[in-house]
């Protein structure tokens, strides 16, 4: 099998001597296209965002902005890649460079190339009217303040006829292709087709499966962790399915939460709710669906969501397929049901949704963040009375979980602040909230009481009778 290799600003590059887990970052770094940076390692900054052509909605395909520090250039090969550098140089700026310069949107320069990239990538979105800011979500300025890079962005107009990157949207995207890379006893493997993936987990039940590479970038940068054996499932057709049926959602895991967002359409307000505050737009261009269940985290935000609406995970291996509630499924600390040899092939829930619902996420900062407390949401409230509740809560116990207590204490009751004034002291004790740098214990509890009530003033019984 050949080595790697990745189209850069238009050249075809090999990808040769560098060990499995090196970022797309360090290698650009060192082939010279220093535009992009290492600011925090971990996808908080932004300075180390390129463009990457992708599969599009709406066009054959589409510029999608990612951090470079947390994706293995490996898992790039075959693929097409854009920097800073590559967007025009000193004689020839690109219209957003231009911007960004006349505008007075950099200062110690450190950031700019991020922005531009994350800013290039709203330029070339399909169908764009207007700007949109959350595509900026993601990068960091410390010195320039923000007024004049939204002024540079709110300045940008179309892509002028004969724009070769608005053109390049036009023609099918890179096909995934098969990839080994084996160095020093470490090696990073992407398969073609299902079939392929689940026999290479079979035969290494221990390794380390990545998708976007948003909490494994991490890993990498922070912890040192050096997996000597990883397997790529995020361009698998079977892990990349959609549909919206009479009586089911079913979401391929191997999607971006970006991807999602844009085919629901809103169809689905609890998730409508949750994607903006998970996170930022570069993560949500790489993280997907199936990734931030794998891990099995007590904090990420898709599982309070995806509790409240009653989902289930499919999952896949050589002996085929089994369905497990989401429930069920977290079995403790960053641990779950799913098997070695095992893959999350897609989640599903039913239809229709319930008509209350929202995404409650306390953190330090509204968006960009890890969350305190997440809780979501779904309850049926019918001639005044809560004929079903579904209650989702993540960060106040070892695993996400269902808020059963609470959910008992509304069914069969009318919908009133006296109810939700009980239910609400049954929330603040559930779970097994803890102490740390976050929130204290007693924090959680109580926001946890405070949601219900959130809830309830914003769903008055006269409002949804």
């Amino acid at each position: 099998m050949e080595s790697p290799t990745i189209t850069v600003n238009g050249e075809a590059t090999a990808v040769t001597d560098v060990a499995a887990h090196t970022t797309t970052l360090d290698w650009l770094r060192s082939r010279g296209l220093t535009g992009a940076k290492e600011g925090c390692a971990e996808g908080e900054c932004g300075a180390c965002s390129v463009l990457v052509a992708r599969p599009g909605a709406d066009t054959p395909t589409e510029w999608v902005a990612v951090n470079a520090c947390l994706v293995p250039v490996a898992a790039l090969d075959g693929q097409e890649l854009v920097t800073s550098e590559g967007l025009g140089s000193c004689d020839s700026l690109h219209p957003v460079q231009r911007e960004m310069a006349v505008r007075g949107g950099s200062q110690c320069g450190f950031c700019t190339p991020g922005f531009v990239c994350s800013m290039a990538a709203e330029y070339y979105r399909p169908g764009r009217d207007d700007f949109d800011l959350h595509a900026l979500s993601g990068n960091l300025c410390r010195c320039t303040g923000y007024r004049p890079i939204k002024d540079a962005a709110d300045a940008l107009g179309t892509p002028a006829d004969g724009d070769a990157l608005a053109a390049r949207t036009s023609s099918p995207p890179p096909a995934a292709v098969a990839t080994r890379l084996s160095v020093d006893g470490a090696e990073f493997r992407r398969p073609t087709d299902l079939t392929e993936a689940l026999g290479l987990l079979a035969e290494n039940p221990e390794a380390q499966v990545v998708a976007g590479c948003t909490d494994f970038g991490v890993e990498v940068n922070i912890r040192g962790v050096r997996a000597p054996y990883v397997v790529a499932v995020d361009r698998l057709p079977e892990l990349r399915e959609f549909s919206f049926g009479d009586d089911e959602v079913v979401i391929g895991a191997g999607l971006t939460l970006s991807e999602i967002e844009r085919m629901l359409e809103g169809r689905v307000p609890l998730l409508a709710e949750m994607f903006p505050q998970f996170a930022s737009r570069l993560i949500r261009n790489g993280a997907t669906i199936g990734g931030n269940l794998g891990t099995g985290s007590p904090i990420g935000d898709t599982p309070p969501a995806l509790l409240a609406l009653d989902a289930s995970l499919v999952l896949s291996s050589l002996r085929g397929d089994r369905v497990v509630p989401l429930a069920d499924y977290f079995t403790g600390y960053r641990t779950t049901l799913k098997e070695p040899g095992e893959l999350i092939r897609a989640v599903r829930f039913p239809l229709p949704l319930s008509p209350v619902t929202a995404f409650h996420k306390i953190a330090k900062r509204r968006f960009d963040d890890i969350s305190s407390v997440a809780v979501g949401f779904a309850l049926d409230v019918v001639d005044g009375s809560v004929i079903r509740a579904r209650i989702g809560l993540g960060g106040v116990a070892a695993t996400p979980l269902r808020a059963s207590a609470t959910e008992a204490a509304l069914v069969g009751r009318p919908w009133t602040e006296q109810t939700v004034r009980e239910a609400a002291a049954v929330m603040a004790g559930e779970g097994t909230p803890m102490d740390d740098h976050r929130a204290s214990a007693s924090y959680r509890s109580a926001m946890l009481g405070q949601s219900l009530l959130r809830l309830h003033a914003a769903n008055r019984q006269e409002a949804i009778a």
